[in-house]
């Protein structure tokens, strides 16, 4: 089956053809690093990794670019904000902390949540402080071509002339008189403008500002517009053309909007596709710090193992909305149990799965194809994960009538399967040290041993005795017909 992803921008699912064969080109949308990650970040995070992952099992180099935002209004007021008399920081905040201190702090909590979750680093993160000189490139091509234009006063600043390009608004299928004036200058200042629309590529620099927050250009000191950021950053690293543009629903108007509108009007093609994650919602309802009904990442990590969690994130289809309810994470839970448990038992049997899916007589598992076909078909995972759990049942079903061929074909499937969607990245982290579950399943085997020495001697007692010490401790045993195999028992 070709690949087929849903573009944005003709909405519409396309068949996804490689600018360079053998190759593809991907850009999305990382942290403004002003705050803790949250959920919607990781969600984000988490649907580009499985694209990614898909892409390079389907036999493509995949160039993957996702930037840090590192100067940003919203920093620079949270810095500001630290040193104000009487200022005391709440959890994760720190007093008196420089704009370039509390950006960089974020990002490495922002990389922290990444790693747990098992999402893979990108090829490059660029930071937006730098490649100023880029931005400075662009905005004067943008000058010369007559689609921006130094600010109606002297403050500096530098803006995109939304009238000057017919197109603008295509993205998100808007007309222009509709929408809703820019949000990058005070109403006192709106004599800046042309149009109020107009948004902001270069912002000359203001009294009281850090100087650190401040670069000399042709139009005066100041700092880039956020649109203008992405720009320049994506077509340094993957050329004025490339595959995907990625991000979250939420960016689609104005951010994804005016980097399209802008780096057209510059005489690029850029995106082939534009890709946009759904929302995070809290039992139905948008998730709102000020009704108290949000989830943060960590917090979900208090609650669940990171295998469990990545589950949660990554089930549902990457354009729909994904709610969360305080069951879901329970409901994932037992899901990766299902899975996990199969894997242990096989495992147990065979060793670690080969990575080949071809059976005794050169076939592949029927449910990797199906999986295959999901995942061809604009990234379905809800789909993909059913041919997963599929298999795990006929897993099981081969375990327990000893037929080995086909319990080992399930084994390497579902570790195929586990793989692309990244479920193995975080296979390590859910049962805690290796060398303690190492040392538990020597003395649980002598346990088992035992209970075999007694099952052979038909001593009932003395094994039921055994089975039932292990079982107060947390420690489930199945007996196959290779004898017996334990897991531990989750709540």
């Amino acid at each position: 089956m070709t690949l087929r992803f849903y573009d944005t921008a003709s909405a519409e699912v396309r068949n996804f053809v490689p600018i360079v064969e053998g190759k593809a080109s991907l850009y999305y949308c990382g942290a403004t690093v002003q705050g803790m990650p949250h959920v919607g970040h990781i969600r984000s995070a988490i649907a580009f990794d499985q694209l990614t992952r898909w892409l390079v099992h389907r036999g493509l180099r995949v160039t993957v670019v996702r930037n840090v935002t590192d100067i940003d209004d919203k920093i620079l007021a949270k810095s500001e904000a630290s040193f104000a008399p009487g200022f005391t920081p709440e959890p994760g905040e720190v007093a008196e902390e420089e704009w370039w201190a509390l950006a960089y702090r974020y990002e490495q909590e922002f990389l922290k949540a990444y790693d747990t979750l098992g999402v893979s680093r990108p090829t490059y993160e660029p930071r937006a402080t730098g490649h100023i000189p880029e931005m400075h490139a662009l905005i004067q091509q943008l000058i010369d071509r007559g689609h921006a234009y130094p600010a109606l006063d002297d403050s500096g600043d530098v803006y995109f002339d939304v009238r000057s390009w017919s197109k603008y608004g295509a993205l998100t299928r808007q007309n222009i008189d509709d929408m809703q004036a820019a949000p990058d200058v005070e109403p006192q200042f709106s004599n800046r403008k042309k149009d109020p629309r107009d948004f902001a590529l270069w912002k000359g620099s203001k009294e009281g500002e850090p100087t650190t927050a401040s670069w000399a250009s042709p139009w005066g000191a100041g700092r880039p517009g956020w649109h203008l950021e992405c720009s320049a950053m994506v077509t340094k690293y993957l050329g004025t053309e490339f595959d995907i543009h990625g991000g979250g629903l939420d960016l689609r108007f104005p951010h994804h909007e005016n980097e399209l509108a802008q780096s057209q009007a510059a005489g690029h093609p850029f995106a082939n596709f534009w890709m946009h994650n759904g929302m995070v919602t809290y039992e139905g309802e948008k998730m709102s710090k000020s009704i108290g009904n949000t989830v943060s990442p960590a917090e979900m990590l208090q609650l669940a193992s990171p295998r469990v969690v990545r589950y949660y994130l990554g089930q549902a289809h990457y354009r729909s909305v994904l709610d969360y309810r305080p069951t879901s994470l329970q409901e994932a839970a037992a899901a990766v149990e299902r899975i996990d448990g199969f894997i242990a038992k096989a495992t147990a049997r065979f060793g670690t799965g080969s990575g080949s899916v071809a059976g005794p007589d050169g076939s592949s598992a029927d449910t990797l194809r199906t999986f295959a076909e999901a995942m061809d078909d604009d990234l379905n995972v809800p789909r993909a994960l059913a041919a997963l759990h599929e298999t795990v049942r006929a897993g099981n079903t081969a375990l327990a009538e000893g037929d080995d061929p086909a319990a080992r074909l399930a084994l390497d499937t579902v570790s195929v399967m586990t793989d692309v969607l990244g479920l193995n990245a975080v296979a390590g982290t859910d049962a805690g040290n290796t060398k303690d579950k190492a040392a538990l399943d020597v003395l649980v085997q002598a346990q088992l041993e035992a209970r075999a020495a007694a099952r052979a001697e038909k001593n009932w007692a003395a094994s039921d005795a055994i089975r039932d010490t292990l079982t107060a401790a947390g420690i489930l045993v199945e007996d196959g017909p290779d004898g017996a195999t334990w897991s531990l028992k989750r709540d």
